[in-house]
């Protein structure tokens, strides 16, 4: 199986991403990193004409240290494994367990690449990534890290369960703006796949991302509300924020309740039935009540 899997065995929307896409992404960087190195060396060999031969060697080990290594270091750092060619390829550097990467990743896989990529002129990355079973060069198994694909074919898409109607719009007042786009995606996810999920599993896991999603709110989840039930309330009222953004209030109003309905018809009061000759009266019984359950709710708690 070639799709990332979380700590608790769930399978993740997210594929390895195979050589020949990772080589695009690595030939794209390289040719804007080398091409900003080419400009920077030949500024400092024109500004440089007056000093000594040690401090413009000095230089020259610097300005490589700085561009081709330090450069792409960095960019994967602020963008949490989005590099340039990563970006056009639809590509990221996740970890193992499918969280951003942070310095020490970057610094690491970084370092192998002086090695595996500049040094041997990417032989020993593509053998590495044939072997692999995911792709993987050395760099990403020292670092603990994987490379994987982000964009999903539409088709693959699953749209997420819509909320309770109880709790539609009891978040209007939660402070989205610190919730990072990872635990978004961690949440949809999960709610796309929670039929699929053993009933232990996905509790234990709505419960974790309900408190990921609490503490990055401010707000603690309501006591009573399902945490499944609260993810999807939450999800639901980013929706429709984000309608009410490009469409308007209307529009959200209406991707939130549904479509609005017309005029509800006119209820006739019961008449009573008259009564049959030659038969005694019978006292009219109201119409038996459908007491009939309502079925088990998708957020409820495991038996």
């Amino acid at each position: 199986m070639n799709e990332l899997v979380t700590g608790d065995a769930v399978v993740l929307g997210l594929r390895p991403a195979k050589l020949p896409s990772r080589a695009l992404a690595v030939v794209i960087d390289l040719v804007v990193v080398w091409a900003a190195y080419i400009v920077v060396s030949i500024v400092l060999t024109i500004v440089t004409d007056s000093l000594d031969t040690a401090a413009v060697a000095a230089l020259a080990v610097a300005s490589f240290l700085l561009i081709p290594v330090g450069v792409p270091i960095a960019v994967e750092t602020l963008s949490h494994g989005r590099s340039l060619g990563k970006l056009a390829c639809g590509l990221r550097v996740v970890r193992d367990d499918g969280g951003p990467i942070r310095f020490r990743h970057a610094l690491v896989r970084g370092a192998m690449g002086v090695v595996e990529l500049l040094m041997s002129f990417g032989v020993i990355a593509c053998v590495a990534s044939l072997v692999s079973a995911r792709g993987r060069r050395v760099g990403d198994l020292f670092a603990g890290t994987l490379v994987v694909r982000e964009r999903v074919p539409t088709d693959r898409g699953r749209p997420v369960p819509p909320p309770p109607p109880w709790l539609v719009g009891r978040f209007s007042e939660l402070d989205l703006s610190s919730v990072p786009d990872d635990l978004w995606l961690a949440v949809r996810q999960y709610l796309t796949r929670m039929g699929q999920l053993d009933a232990g599993v996905g509790w234990s896991m709505s419960q974790r991302l309900a408190d990921d999603l609490a503490a990055r709110t401010g707000v603690p989840l309501p006591p009573g509300v399902p945490p499944a039930a609260y993810l999807a309330a939450v999800v639901n009222e980013r929706q429709a924020r984000d309608s009410r953004r490009a469409f308007g209030s209307a529009a959200a109003a209406a991707a939130t309740v549904g479509p609005v309905a017309g005029p509800a018809p006119a209820v006739r009061p019961p008449q009573p039935r008259p009564p049959v000759v030659g038969q005694p009266d019978v006292v009219p019984q109201a119409a038996p009540q459908d007491v009939t359950a309502p079925p088990a709710s998708r957020f409820a708690p495991p038996a």
